[in-house]
């Protein structure tokens, strides 16, 4: 399979959701397709039945700095190198919008994916909502 990411998809509203329970995380329905409205833009990849297997995005304010998101791979199609592409894919529009500096927070287990894609590992912290 040729891996052919594609800079803003067109993405029906619930396929995101159902790639990202496909991984295991929660499908975040609300979100769609409001996302699509206010990140600055995104990546995915379909297979030859047309089923989007691989999703990601960039949001921010879209000067200097964007922030990197749910870098998705449908299951079957992990380890192909797809997900490699799509991280280089957005970094490349990053660059071609003019932002300077792309974040994103992973999983420690996730560090040499990343460190193959082109990104620095850093500090950093988080902050979240209590429940």
């Amino acid at each position: 399979m040729k891996h052919e990411i594609v800079i803003n998809l067109p993405i029906a509203a619930d396929e995101v959701p159902n790639l990202r329970e496909l991984v295991g995380w929660d499908g975040r329905y609300s979100d769609y397709p409001t996302l699509f409205e206010r990140c600055n833009f995104w990546a995915g990849l379909r297979d030859e039945e047309n089923k989007l297997i691989a999703f990601g995005y960039v949001s921010g304010m879209g000067l200097q700095h964007g922030y990197m998101e749910d870098i998705i791979v449908h299951p079957e199609f992990q380890q192909k190198g797809i997900g490699e592409s799509l991280v280089r894919k957005l970094l490349q529009e990053a660059e071609r919008v003019g932002l300077e500096i792309v974040t994103l927070t992973y999983d420690s287990k996730h560090t040499s994916f990343y460190k193959k894609s082109g990104f620095t590992p850093c500090s950093g912290g988080l902050w979240r909502r209590k429940d």
